[in-house]
């Protein structure tokens, strides 16, 4: 079943501007884990702790610090972070369509789909089609939370396929790795490792790989709940707290709320640089 939109605004490229939804398009279905003690299954719970009090902090007393060098941090504000933010777009735009070869699959990180709002359908199909037969991938840009994202959009059978890029500078570079140096392999073992290659050969199948480690996971837990094995988190009685504490859940939510961002935060090009407010402090440990 498909899921809410994430996003909706407009496709444009040229004068052409289609109404567009972003949806997910894959699904972790791997098991997660409650953190619990061995000796009696209750949750464990994560605190914020100072290193030098050695005492729980709310967030209200948290601020957020980059390591500019070895113990010296430049310390930021929420203003620093709204001045460096670009405004929130309501637009997905084509910068240039380029061979659907082209782009190597380093750079490749999370896809979604693009879905035509009410409209939009005629354009969509219109683009679409015209993508499949030219053999091109539309190079793309839009700010989604604030931070600025390429992407690449691929026709993929009915749909446009919308994948989040990586930045150049985000590759490794290969020259920094110890690889063989690039030379005429031996011909008898070219040969054979061509024929083990054709050996293996056979297309592309995804249905046909499972990961067996989480369904191994699954079996067990499957077992174990149908034995009894399973007591209930709520019905252990929580101990007295010791100060301030937050599950995994509160600090996600508390971290987008302050402001938080991933790397192409910093990636804002279309916005003159912002100016230097932080303030460099050197860390000073209590004896």
């Amino acid at each position: 079943m498909a899921g809410r939109a994430l996003w909706s605004g407009v496709m444009s490229f040229g004068l052409v501007n289609i109404p567009i939804k972003l949806q997910s398009a894959s699904r972790d279905e791997r098991p997660h884990f409650h953190m619990l003690h061995a000796k009696d299954d209750a949750p464990i719970r994560y605190q914020r702790i100072c290193e030098r009090e050695k005492k729980p902090v709310p967030w209200s007393e948290i601020v957020k610090g980059y390591e500019v060098k070895k113990g010296e941090v430049a310390v930021l504000t929420p203003e620093d972070f709204k001045q460096a933010a670009l405004n929130r777009s309501e637009t997905i735009d084509i910068l240039a369509f380029v061979d659907a070869g082209e782009i190597d699959a380093r750079y490749f990180e999370t896809p979604y789909y693009l879905v035509p709002a009410k409209g939009g359908e005629r354009a969509y199909a219109l683009l679409r089609e015209t993508m499949r037969k030219s053999g091109k991938v539309a190079v793309a840009q839009v700010v989604l939370r604030q931070a600025q994202h390429l992407a690449a959009v691929t026709p993929i059978g009915d749909a446009l396929v919308f994948t989040t890029l990586r930045f150049a500078h985000e590759i490794v570079d290969v020259g920094e790795l110890n690889l063989p140096a690039a030379k005429s392999p031996n011909a008898h073992e070219m040969e054979l490792a061509a024929k083990l290659v054709d050996g293996f050969a056979d297309s592309w199948k995804p249905e046909q790989y499972h990961d067996k480690y989480s369904e191994n996971l699954l079996a067990i837990i499957k077992t174990k709940a149908k034995k009894g094995a399973t007591p209930r988190l709520g019905e252990l009685a929580p101990a007295a707290p010791s100060g301030e504490i937050t599950d995994l859940m509160e600090r996600l939510r508390a971290s987008l709320a302050g402001g938080h961002r991933g790397r192409r935060g910093a990636q804002a090009a279309s916005k003159p640089a912002a100016r230097k407010r932080g303030t460099a402090r050197r860390h000073r440990h209590a004896a």
